[in-house]
């Protein structure tokens, strides 16, 4: 059962723990404290995060768990283990040990006295064990002192949380247990520890229910049951009365009370005889397995079968510690420390040295049984059956099931145990597939998350979601929508100097920085193609900041493309952005690689506005300009420009937000030395090297800081909200409120350079397609 260390075992230096241990311990913590806990608790003491029951670990892995338990507690260890004791036995009763502990004795000190009995009955199926010993000793004063020896050092204190536990719940007895001594045995380096057992009475509350509990059984007989139960009485009287044999009223009385099944007979006392009616011979042979020694271990009597498989037996005078050891309970082998150990079980192993050569390469032989002291012959009586768990090891002995006696149940045993190590090793092979199947249950879950983050970066969640359903997605009208369109200037000639790899490499690095831009202000990026990025705002989800949105991430796309060099000239490319607002048609088109499309003239007008603007500049059309009015953005007039297939518009540049910095667009953490908050995305020029500087530093810093989502009158609104990790930083100064912006003619600028205002190759007519 039950202890602890019954279920560990050391082998030499190197002691292991069974996996149901460790699973009690991570069913404790689980219990007590939450599952949070104990995944924070595995993770301090860095171990795995389930075991399986009938495997052996390392001891270190329960004595880290141990450790980090009492600091993350704030509990001693002595405390940590009593709480682990007393769970302990829960968890044994509710794992099938019930009935087997409740019927190891009828008081505390018999079920003590009987635990080693227990250890060696589960020594068949943790064949490892190697448990603890324990002896009662009680005082004449009327104290009980629990005597523990073990190996394992260090862990006496889960003995007082299992016993105190036992006691409450088998014998409804409250126990205070206290360490007297503590000390190591010179012979085997074992730990001793003697402790102090007090029982008290049951509480007066406990006494209350007990006579309560009576007094209501009693009031429950009513007057016809007893004189139901005196008839009956009667009856059985009439009928001994007419026996043939003459007995006395005694006997009479004597009869009924044992007919009735009282309890009234409530001692015994044995009868022996005056000469023992045996024979030596018939007693070697009805116990083939015994030995007899005197007060100096010399062998007076063996049985027929152990001087079979030990032949130095034979030779009598000889003395038994000579040809065996005791392995369990580990105390010297003296007729004083046997006695002290007299209700335990004792392990006897056959010492190698002392066989015949050609037995020496086979297990030897472990005896065990009961030692019994002959008062009268001053001599020692060891009663015993070969230890064996399953035939193999009858076999590995070169013994035979003929060589235990018939009313030996060990024969009974061997045979029912090896049916039981089968069926342990099949619950071992099925734990083992069941870890392997949740490890694989976890894995799929990991790879399913990552086709799922997959999926919505090519295509919106719910639009994605209704897909994997197998629903027919329909196409959506959005009245209101903002659009841009970005390019890389002079591409062509870029492409046509440089390596097909440089190319992948500068638009690689500039993509993944605009993704995560999108991020910050939820935004939505439509496709790329080439050096062409197009992003929309108000759609798949509809929000009326759309224009607030895009805006923002035209700054930061324009602060980011200073990070990404030039493979010719090694200078920071420059891109152009075009931003139109208008309705859209939008929905998915095709069966392989479906992609998310957006239609109409908005679109069309959208490329127009790229494809017309100004290198390093953002070019907003009417509508996008009154949409962004009064929103804190400084935009300055264009003047009136020729739109092919759109005659003459009147056009503007959006410069810079007045009220958020570079930060909060970026979407990077605020620092613990925060900058001046005046201080924003292009106002102050004489702020510019310390500007062109900071940007330098967060494009490399960025991609391993968390985003932080720019906030928005509508942001509650929008459900994407819950894909940032936002967690730490929820504060973003002056990114809640967005106040109106100025702009006038006076600023209205003149570009004498036409060229700029043509893409090469008409790649911004792919919009038209759509």
């Amino acid at each position: 059962m039950e202890l602890y260390i019954d279920c560990s075992e050391g082998l030499g230096n190197e002691p292991f723990t069974y996996g149901f241990i460790n699973t009690c311990l991570k069913s404790l913590v689980i219990e007590k404290f939450g599952e949070a806990t104990w995944e924070a608790l595995r993770s301090q003491a860095d171990v795995q995060e389930t075991f399986m029951t009938f495997n052996v670990y390392d001891d270190a892995i329960t004595l880290r768990l141990v450790q980090a338990a009492s600091q993350m507690l704030n509990l001693p260890a002595e405390a940590v283990l009593k709480l682990f004791g007393g769970y302990f036995f829960t968890f044994c009763k509710v794992s099938g040990y019930d009935r087997m502990l409740r019927t190891l004795g009828g008081s505390l000190m018999e079920f003590i006295e009987n635990l080693d009995a227990l250890h060696s009955y589960l020594a068949l199926s943790y064949q490892e064990m190697k448990a603890p010993s324990f002896r009662v000793e009680k005082r004449e004063d009327g104290e009980m002192w629990l005597h523990y020896y073990s190996d394992r050092r260090g862990l006496c204190h889960i003995v007082p949380g299992i016993i105190e536990a036992v006691a409450k719940d088998f014998f409804d007895t409250e126990v205070e247990m206290e360490i007297l001594n503590h000390s190591e045995e010179s012979t085997e380096m074992m730990e001793h520890v003697v402790f102090l057992v007090v029982q008290k009475k049951l509480s007066q509350r406990c006494r209350e229910r007990s006579e309560t509990s009576k007094q209501s059984k009693e009031k429950e007989l009513d007057k016809e049951e007893i004189e139901r139960y005196l008839q009956k009485m009667k009856v059985k009287y009439d009928a001994l009365s007419h026996c043939s044999v003459k007995r006395t009223h005694w006997d009479l009385l004597r009869s009924i009370v044992r007919f009735g099944q009282s309890n009234t007979l409530c001692s015994f006392e044995p009868v022996y005889p005056e000469k023992l009616w045996m024979d030596k011979k018939a007693f070697c042979d009805a116990f083939p397995f015994h030995i007899v020694f005197d007060e100096k271990l010399k062998v007076k009597q063996a049985g027929v079968n152990i001087q079979k498989h030990v032949p130095g037996l034979q030779t009598m005078n000889i003395r038994v510690d000579e040809y065996f050891t005791i392995t369990h309970p580990a105390i010297p082998f003296t007729i004083p420390s046997i006695r002290k150990f007299i209700n335990s079980q004792f392990i006897l192993e056959a010492r190698r040295e002392m066989m015949p050569e050609s037995w020496k390469t086979q297990p030897m032989l472990k005896l065990r049984g009961q030692m019994l002291w002959m008062g009268i012959f001053q001599c020692m009586i060891y009663l015993c059956s070969p230890q064996l768990r399953c035939l193999q090891e009858l076999e590995e002995r070169k013994m035979h099931i003929a060589d235990i006696a018939q009313h030996d149940t060990t024969r009974d045993l061997i045979l029912l145990n090896h049916q039981r190590l089968a069926e342990i090793e099949l619950s071992n092979q099925l734990e083992r597939k069941k870890e392997e199947l949740r490890i694989l249950s976890k894995n799929l879950e990991v790879e399913k998350k990552k086709t799922e983050l997959l999926l919505y970066a090519m295509l919106p969640e719910h639009v994605a979601n209704q897909l994997k359903e197998g629903k027919k997605v329909e196409a959506g009208d959005f009245k209101e929508c903002t659009i841009l369109f970005s390019d890389v200037v002079t591409f062509t000639n870029i492409c046509a100097a440089c390596e097909p790899i440089q190319i992948v490499h500068m638009l690689n690095s500039m993509y993944s920085q605009f993704d995560r831009i999108t991020t910050v202000h939820d935004v939505y990026k439509v496709e790329t193609i080439g050096d062409a990025y197009m992003v929309v705002g108000g759609v798949p989800i509809p929000a009326e900041s759309h224009a607030e949105r895009v805006a923002n991430f035209a700054l930061g796309m324009r602060m980011a493309a200073r990070s990404v060099k030039n493979p010719i000239t090694g200078d920071p490319i420059q891109i152009r952005v075009g931003i139109h607002s208008g309705p859209v048609l939008a929905g998915v088109v095709g069966d392989k690689m479906p992609r998310y499309c957006l239609f109409g003239d908005t679109v069309n007008t959208a490329s127009r506005m790229e494809s017309h603007g100004v290198p390093g500049k953002i070019h907003l059309s009417p509508t996008a300009n009154r949409a962004l009015q009064n929103k804190g953005f400084e935009i300055v007039e264009r003047g009136p420009i020729t739109v092919k297939g759109k005659g003459n518009m009147i056009t503007y540049f959006l410069v810079q937000n007045l009220h958020v910095t570079e930060d909060d667009i970026m979407g990077i953490p605020p620092m613990s030395n925060e900058g001046d908050p005046k201080q924003c995305n292009g106002g102050s020029k004489g702020n510019s090297e310390q500007s062109k500087q900071n940007e330098h530093n967060n494009s490399e810093d960025q991609d391993h800081k968390p985003v932080v989502s720019m906030k928005y009158a509508d942001s509650k609104q929008t459900p994407t909200d819950r894909e940032i990790n936002r967690s730490q930083h929820n504060e973003c100064p002056g990114s809640t409120v967005i106040f109106g912006g100025e702009g006038g003619a006076e600023s209205r600028l003149d570009l004498n350079n036409k060229e700029t205002l043509h893409k090469e190759n008409g790649k911004s007519e792919f919009c038209i397609l759509l």
